[in-house]
């Protein structure tokens, strides 16, 4: 069960709080193809945002709505910041008005501030805090790769060390986890993983489990390197697999992972470990 926290007040130490004494914002409900964005300051739609646009349309959720932030010039709502729900919401057949919250900001340079703001005054989620909110979500594949993490004695952390300095088994690489899961299917990326972290890996990197997930199941090395053979060499080599990566890569022009591969076949110990 996941731990609920509430909401506590942080130690200001020698930091000023800003002026509370201007006026709050209000909430209203708009049509959305009445409200305007200024070109001075505001993003132009890109082939990007187009795309995003057409997500939010295509997986429209009350749940996950936030209030466009607009002003009230002459009678007229300018967007400062959201304007791609709002144009979602105007593409919309079945949304007629939403929720927007207006703020007071008389002069296009307090608005344009604003707008520097609500864009860079914000934490932006990263792969590893998204993969744990979709477990929590019951994602089916998320679900899938926390069970290989767990069973292989992996971890996935929610951020990178500060320090820079990983335990044995942690990773950051969602993104080549999920594609190992896919393309091994579960048990087979559970012993895969389980290898790398006997191999004392710390951390897992994205290019290792690539190269790991090649080496058990491309024909050309499939038959030819047991998972304990890849357990001996990773950890014979230590640091030195990413080194030598890194020039074969360079000398071959190949990706770096396919290039880590290399490195950890020919480096293959003996003997091999029955699948469990």
């Amino acid at each position: 069960m996941s731990a609920v926290r509430p909401i506590r007040a942080i130690a200001l130490g020698d930091l000023t709080p800003g002026g509370a004494d201007m006026p709050e914002p209000r909430f209203e409900r708009a049509d959305p193809r009445t409200l305007l964005v200024d070109s001075a300051y505001q993003r132009e739609l890109s082939t990007r945002s187009i795309k995003l646009i057409q997500r939010i349309i295509e997986t429209w959720d009350w749940k996950r709505f936030k209030p466009p932030v607009v002003v009230e010039i002459d009678g007229a709502l300018h967007v400062i910041d959201g304007q791609h729900t709002a144009i979602a919401a105007a593409s919309h057949p079945s949304i007629e008005t939403i929720p927007v919250m207006v703020v007071v900001a008389e002069e296009q340079v307090d608005r344009a501030k604003a707008f520097m703001g609500h864009n860079r005054d914000r934490v932006n989620i990263t792969t590893t805090q998204l993969f744990h909110a979709a477990v929590a979500a019951a994602d089916p594949d998320a679900v899938t790769v926390a069970q290989i993490c767990e069973r292989a004695g992996a971890r996935v952390l929610r951020n990178p060390p500060p320090n820079g300095s990983y335990d044995v088994g942690d990773t950051v690489a969602v993104q080549s986890l999920l594609t190992m899961a896919n393309r091994l299917g579960a048990l087979k990326a559970r012993q895969v993983l389980q290898a790398l972290v006997e191999a004392k890996a710390a951390p897992i990197s994205a290019d290792l489990i690539k190269a790991a997930s090649e080496l058990v199941a491309a024909p050309e090395y499939a038959n030819e390197i047991s998972l304990e053979q890849i357990t001996n060499a990773v950890r014979s080599l230590g640091p030195r697999a990413e080194t030598e990566a890194r020039q074969l890569a360079a000398a071959k022009w190949m990706p770096r992972w396919r290039a880590l591969a290399v490195v950890i076949f020919r480096s293959k110990g003996r003997g091999s470990r029955k699948p469990a």
